[in-house]
């Protein structure tokens, strides 16, 4: 008698309700004295679910192998990133201290490092703004803000990029004020990230353009450059996190891949759309913005800037309290070039002994303190304090909403996030002095 032979087989079977569902069979055949087959002996076994989990299975482990290769990506790009910035901004440190520098060597080596340290903070910036949107903690301070004011931020804040790489750049606007119920920041940011992309990725001496048109109750704001465009296969996926147009070993023009994502999403929450549009590669590329718009004459005000650039200011009592020394040393410099009495404290408990004895009109208070904690050293102030005016500012790493809102119930009165910008900071100052 032959050796009998198992015979296995997989296939899907249509069942009564119309659905397919996976069968495997397995037997083997009985066989006659002479060798020829009289029956086979088997089974037929439904295992649709079992593939179903191992296939799901296979996906996840796939999934999970894709997404530990882009972080791993991710997290060298970022270290990459970060040095960018640090690199040129630790040279500059040895520069200024050169016993022979000029001054137009280190007037030149500040601005550099003033560059470098802007695209720090921005790189900072957009990390925990895309946390705070996947997590859900990312609220828009929505207003009626005219788009003209919005872009002209837009662009004065790229425009040492753009100037950098000499590129051209022309604006077209409706001849009719835009005015949008947006967040003004977190629009603007929309801009300047699509601004820098096309500053970025183009040649020097290429062309950008920014061109706004009303379409009924919608405006769309277009966005394009002569740069290296984007190829088809990464046309549909520009827009997903940690995706790069620009995959060249050098990664010479930067980018977390985050940038995109982070256009999208803020769009988005405005009610709005933005698509990317390219021929492909060495093309140019062109982003579109649809948000929605309404035309309405604004109400004419006048001008306070001139008045508040021709005052001179008047000094303030600043108490600055940070365990940062650096930082402390570097602040109370600057407060005191801009003419303000300072006293510095470097925990909790030494802050409101210097606010007892200094009767500060303005406190930089950092949260994270020794001792007493930020908001602790707030109430203790606000508390002792019942008939003084004092202007309590807070400065610290956190950002997020949650952050903010524990400010404000603690009684901060400003919230600014490290490291802080002279001019916003300034323009505090100014605000109280006038």
């Amino acid at each position: 008698m032959k050796n009998q032979t198992l015979h296995e087989n997989q296939f899907r079977v249509r069942t009564l309700d119309g659905s397919y569902r996976w069968f495997s069979v397995r037997g083997v055949p009985v066989f006659n004295l002479d060798g020829s087959v009289r029956e086979w002996v088997g089974a037929n076994t439904d295992f649709h679910d079992r593939k179903m989990a191992e296939d799901a299975l296979r996906r996840l482990a796939t999934d999970l192998s894709d997404r530990d290769r882009r972080n791993d990506e991710f997290l060298a790009t970022l270290a990459h990133e970060l040095r960018n910035p640090l690199a040129p901004i630790r040279s500059g440190l040895q520069v200024l201290q050169l016993s022979d520098i000029t001054d137009e060597e280190a007037n030149q080596t500040r601005v550099m490092m003033e560059r470098q340290l802007g695209q720090l903070v921005r790189l900072v910036d957009d990390l925990m703004d895309v946390s705070r949107i996947v997590t859900g903690k990312f609220e828009l301070q929505i207003k009626s803000v005219l788009l003209s004011d919005v872009l002209n931020n837009a662009i004065e804040t790229s425009r040492s990029l753009i100037d950098q790489m000499n590129h051209k750049l022309s604006v077209s606007l409706p001849g009719n004020p835009i005015r949008l119920d947006a967040d003004f920041t977190r629009l603007s940011q929309v801009l300047l990230n699509l601004l820098n992309n096309a500053a970025k990725y183009s040649e020097p001496n290429g062309n950008i353009s920014v061109n706004a048109v009303q379409e009924g109750n919608d405006v769309i704001i277009s966005v394009r450059d002569s740069g290296i465009g984007i190829s088809s296969e990464h046309l549909p996926v520009i827009f997903d996190m940690f995706t790069q147009a620009d995959q060249s070993l050098e990664k010479s023009r930067g980018g977390l891949g985050i940038g995109l994502s982070l256009v999208r999403r803020l769009v988005e929450m405005h009610g709005g759309t933005v698509e990317a549009k390219s021929a492909g590669a060495g093309s140019g590329s062109e982003f579109v913005v649809r948000i929605p718009a309404r035309v309405e004459l604004p109400t004419l005000v006048p001008s306070q800037l001139s008045k508040e650039e021709s005052k001179e200011s008047s000094s303030l009592r600043i108490l600055v309290v940070d365990d940062n020394r650096d930082s402390v040393t570097t602040l109370t410099m600057l407060l005191r070039r801009l003419g303000h009495q300072t006293r510095a404290a470097f925990d909790g408990e030494e802050a409101v002994a210097a606010a007892r004895e200094f009767h500060p009109q303005v406190v930089l208070l950092d949260i994270g303190l020794p001792k007493l904690n930020g908001y602790e050293v707030c109430r203790w102030i606000r508390a002792q304090n019942q008939t003084e005016v004092v202007t309590i500012i807070a400065q610290t790493g956190w950002g997020q909403e949650e952050t903010r809102q524990k400010t404000r119930d603690a009684g901060f009165d400003y919230h600014m996030v490290k490291p802080l910008d002279p001019n916003a900071l300034r323009k505090i100052l100014d605000k109280l002095t006038g």
